[in-house]
């Protein structure tokens, strides 16, 4: 058994790259459905492994909950039956994330992926009372979203630890980037899958265990990311650790002028996906900076481009 693999609660055997897909705007900010699915098949096309429609790269906190339930319809009608598709449902209530929950199963999602709340703090028997009552109202695995630099939420390894007893649980996409953190909760939880939920990370993660990760580069140049994992899960670490320093790169070129999620809707465009504006207060960079991002990632041979 690779030392990377799939933790055996997770029904899903999630491995491999993740895309956490885009939601496509029209240019008066309504959301584009047609596009949004589009690029879950430009990614699963190219090599993905599984889409997460509605984490981070989704906006999903800008959207309403009836666009978010169309956006999960959207992908799972393109893309559901071939790949794993894993619907982001969170929310800062447990209301909200058990409506979304119910939603997502209805239509056909595979997996749900739950943030922690966020907004309002979230203690220990809060944070176990919210993922029981996810998990107990509907009969797909979720995977817990842990990015506390977004929510302001923090799990600890106790509380995962008891996060872990609930049955659904199946996993963790860990955007903390708290190495050690990953690597400790990896090492007390070998049943659950993980995900490294951040593009430096990649080598690392699975270095540590992690069976995949998902990985906004990978929503604009799915190869890449996938050929950097195909590279490590055959044994060839020195390969993998070249394309993870591309990876690198292209990071630093979508921070370029602004946001990094405003690179991956200007990257797409360059590869022919025109998936839009980002909704506001999200911007997509001015002329200058895709200019200057363009050439960064011109400069470095990406395919597509």
């Amino acid at each position: 058994m690779a030392h990377h693999d799939p933790g055996a609660a997770d029904p899903l055997s999630l491995r491999g790259v993740v895309p956490p897909t885009v939601t496509a705007f029209h240019e008066d900010e309504s959301v584009d459905y047609e596009t949004t699915a589009a690029h879950a098949r430009f990614v699963v096309d190219r090599g993905a492994h599984g889409v997460f429609p509605l984490g981070t790269n989704g906006e999903f906190p800008l959207l309403s909950g009836a666009e978010r339930d169309r956006v999960v319809e959207a992908v799972v009608d393109e893309v559901g039956g071939e790949v794993p598709v894993i619907a982001g449902v969170g929310a800062p209530s447990t209301h909200r994330t058990v409506a979304h929950a119910e939603h997502a199963e209805s239509v056909g999602a595979d997996g749900i992926v739950v943030v922690t709340p966020y907004y309002f703090p979230l203690d220990h028997d809060g944070a176990i009372e919210h993922y029981r009552r996810v998990a107990e109202a509907v009969s797909l695995p979720v995977y817990i979203y842990h990015i506390p630099s977004k929510t302001g939420n923090e799990l600890s390894l106790d509380t995962l630890a008891d996060l872990a007893e609930i049955d659904a649980v199946a996993g963790v996409k860990d955007s903390s980037k708290d190495v050690p953190w990953l690597a400790q909760a990896i090492d007390a939880h070998s049943e659950l899958t993980f995900l490294a939920g951040s593009d430096s990370l990649i080598v690392t993660g699975l270095e540590i265990g992690c069976s995949g990760a998902v990985s906004a580069v990978a929503n604009a140049f799915p190869e890449l990311v996938v050929d950097c994992y195909e590279a490590y899960d055959a044994g060839e670490e020195e390969r993998a650790r070249e394309l993870q320093s591309t990876l690198f790169r292209v990071r630093n070129a979508f921070k370029t002028g602004g946001a990094y999620m405003s690179g991956v809707k200007t990257a797409l465009r360059m590869r022919g996906v025109d998936a839009g504006p980002l909704r506001s207060p999200l911007r997509l960079k001015d002329d200058d900076a895709a200019a200057e991002m363009g050439e960064q990632l011109r400069d470095l041979g990406l395919e597509g481009l």
